[in-house]
């Protein structure tokens, strides 16, 4: 494009990591982008968001100074003054309670650089592992299963992959909404002669082009799993050499699924015996078949399980370890996948590494020169809970927005209401930074160099196209700032490659990576190392890291909060193609906010018709937690009993309703289904914005002050 310098880049929107050019003009602002026609993935392209993705950069309300709470709202302040503030709060806090009482939040949109620093942050300068980052609530059943199965808790194939599958399984996701390039993959996939088989308990647009579609009810994945199994296993269609070669627990495994046959379980799982036989055969005869699943996997209390189950599945037909094949989780953020692998988890350093073993702790306390400590941190969901029993008081966080994302809001915003000091660094003011004592100014992934990785395990890098809005830092460097005033010089880099560097010095999988290595080609893929210098993009070909994999029966676990008299449907949350996680980048776009402005729910007819609603009819959806108004959208593609709400709208938040009982492995709350009952406005009546609906209830002395 005349006039323009192309900066090459990858997206900030999904996992799928998709190469960009951003198109900067000779005001230093980003003022358009282009796709990189060789790129692995992406191939040319790019979805509606990433189309976007200026918008998000600059949306013309970014954060461009320190703001300190006032009790008139917030004030400016120089970053001196900021820190200030920052230093005294925790330095009383940490004299009082110790380090138990304080804790960081990091980002999966910020780069591998900032997760580090971060994780370090905490556990060499705070003295805690109270570090956690939103895979909490999408996929950490995927890293708590898959460990235990296989011993590494990643997709094990490349996107690439999906053109080589003789049957693509697509499990509780709809690629074509949150990953639409990968969506694309698949749907070319099918037109070539690939067979597609959804499971979901709604329609989605694969299921509507699939050969198969299962319509679970929501939280019956076990049963389908054993089920199929049952078949595998009666027809011998399983791939014994594998299991007699590479695995453990094939005979504990198949007797535990001796009475799941799918005439016993069709009703349960609500499919017809019929089509669950018809995807055993299918998925057990096939040369390659590929599993790619979502959070209607992983965001239930029997996640872990779940997880656990779809490993028995792919490991007893051989599923594994060759093109077209694998056990592949499709992570949500652009930065999910590596900020799990930088350690941002309060069980693990980065590369997964235990704290809670002593050779490996010393091995990461020599490394920092510092000393550490030597338990288990709180999870985000266990510093909400502290916070409000009066044991957690400080938290930093950036890049994230928990009022919005996480269930139950009500009680989060009970938490940060508890808190002394919430530290909340950001582009743009959000719903959890409106509670904040002190904001910093973050900068963009324009304006920073570092590294993303993506869903696949492939390590990218992003160059710093434009200069940082106002007074904005990158997060490691903000970071930095904090530990100097607390008299910790364990942050000071000069540049983003010192933060890697040191960082693949201490990660086994990132070892032979660097800058330099990076920049020869789009990436490199977990684990590179001494033993695969130009990286691995099929895992677990000869060997699982545990030796063998490991086979382990798991049972149905119900629902926590099935439908009742009083809340007599179930709710379950999904996404919206033209939008993307709490809402913060893509609804600064107006390209796409016009596609869907408001908050909605989705309904099915019978339903519509039982409670007397039109299309586009005001709602009020009230759970055992909390109550909201939106609009309802009526659509077959939910069946009767079932109702789904997106969680993008910070005026209309699902998680008003959403239910935290938590998977007590992996600590991930039910957001996938939790019992509600829905009223019709009057007519005439518009809905009420959550920001509206706490006003009104709360005293005038609340409503003044909030």
């Amino acid at each position: 494009m005349p006039g323009k310098q192309a900066v090459q880049t990858i997206c900030p929107f999904c996992g799928v990591g998709c190469g960009m050019h951003l198109l900067v003009d000779d005001q230093n602002r980003v003022a358009a982008v282009s796709p990189q026609g060789d790129h692995p993935i992406s191939r040319g392209k790019l979805c509606a968001k990433g189309w976007s993705t200026p918008f998000a950069i600059e949306p013309g309300d970014r954060i461009r100074q320190p703001l300190i709470r006032t009790d008139d709202g917030f004030r400016p302040a120089s970053w001196d003054e900021a820190l200030e503030v920052i230093r005294y709060g925790l330095l009383d806090i940490l004299s009082q309670l110790g380090p138990t009482a304080v804790g960081v939040i990091s980002s999966a949109r910020a780069s591998n650089e900032d997760n580090y620093a971060a994780q370090k942050f905490a556990r060499a300068v705070l003295g805690t592992n109270n570090i956690d980052h939103c895979a909490r609530i999408c996929h950490s059943p995927t890293v708590a299963g898959l460990k235990q199965t296989l011993g590494s808790g990643a997709m094990t194939n490349s996107a690439a992959d999906i053109d080589s599958a003789e049957v693509l399984v697509v499990w509780g996701a709809d690629a074509t909404e949150n990953h639409a390039i990968l969506g694309g993959h698949i749907i070319e996939a099918k037109l070539r002669g690939a067979t597609l088989i959804v499971v979901d308990p709604r329609r989605t647009r694969l299921a509507k082009l699939a050969d198969l579609h299962l319509q679970v009810k929501p939280g019956t994945n076990i049963l389908l799993v054993n089920a199929l199994l049952h078949e595998i296993f009666r027809h011998g269609w399983q791939n014994q050499d594998f299991l007699d070669s590479r695995c453990e627990g094939a005979d504990a495994l198949r007797k535990s699924v001796r009475d799941t046959s799918p005439t016993q379980l069709a009703d349960a799982i609500g499919v017809p015996a019929e089509q669950i036989e018809a995807m055993a055969r299918t998925y057990g005869q096939a040369n390659s078949a590929m599993i790619l699943y979502g959070m209607g996997i992983t965001q239930f209390v029997s996640g872990t399980f779940n997880v656990m189950a779809l490993s028995n599945l792919a490991l007893s037909c051989g599923q594994i370890g060759r093109p077209g094949t694998g056990i592949n989780p499709l992570r949500g953020q652009n930065n999910v996948q590596g900020a799990c692998d930088m350690g941002c988890l309060p069980n693990v350093y980065p590369g997964y590494q235990d704290v809670a073993d002593p050779a490996v702790r010393q091995h990461v306390s020599d490394y920092w020169q510092c000393p550490l400590p030597d338990h288990t941190g709180l999870t985000s969901m266990g510093m909400t809970q502290a916070a409000l029993r009066g044991e957690f008081k400080g938290l930093i966080l950036f890049g994230e927005d928990p009022v919005v994302t996480d269930p139950d809001q009500n009680e989060v915003l009970a938490s940060l209401k508890a808190l002394d000091l919430l530290v909340v660094a950001e582009l743009t003011m959000t719903e959890t930074a409106r509670h904040a004592h002190v904001v910093l100014p973050a900068a963009s992934f324009a304006e920073k160099n570092g590294t993303f990785t993506n869903c696949e395990r492939r390590v990218q890098r992003i160059h710093q196209a434009i200069p940082p809005v106002g007074e904005a830092l990158g997060d490691w460097q903000w970071l930095g700032a904090i530990a100097r005033q607390l008299g910790s010089s364990s942050l000071d880099w000069t540049n983003s490659q010192a933060v890697f560097d040191e960082m693949a010095g201490m990660t086994p999988s990132y070892s032979g990576m660097s800058y330099e290595k990076l920049a020869r080609q789009h990436g490199l893929q977990w684990p590179c190392d001494d033993a695969a210098p130009e990286g691995t993009p099929t895992l677990h070909q000869t060997e699982f890291p545990i030796g063998r994999a490991r086979l382990i029966p798991v049972h149905h676990v119900d629902i926590d909060e099935p439908a009742d008299a009083d809340y007599p449907l179930q709710l379950t949350t999904n996404r919206l193609h033209f939008h993307y996680g709490c809402g913060s980048m893509s609804r600064k776009s107006p390209l796409l906010e016009r596609e869907t402005p408001d908050g909605i729910l989705f309904i099915s007819p019978e339903d519509a018709r039982n409670l007397r609603l039109k299309n586009h009819s005001a709602i009020g959806i009230r759970s055992r937690r909390g109550y909201l108004e939106t609009r309802a959208i009526i659509t077959d593609d939910l069946p009767p009993g079932l109702v789904s709400m997106p969680y993008h709208f910070s005026e209309a938040p699902s998680n008003q309703l959403t239910n935290r009982a938590m998977d007590p492995v992996s600590k991930m709350p039910e957001l996938k289904v939790c019992a509600v009952r829905i009223t019709p406005l009057p007519e005439g009546q518009a809905p009420r914005t959550i920001q509206s609906i706490r006003a009104s209830a709360a005293p005038p002395s609340a409503r003044e002050n909030s």
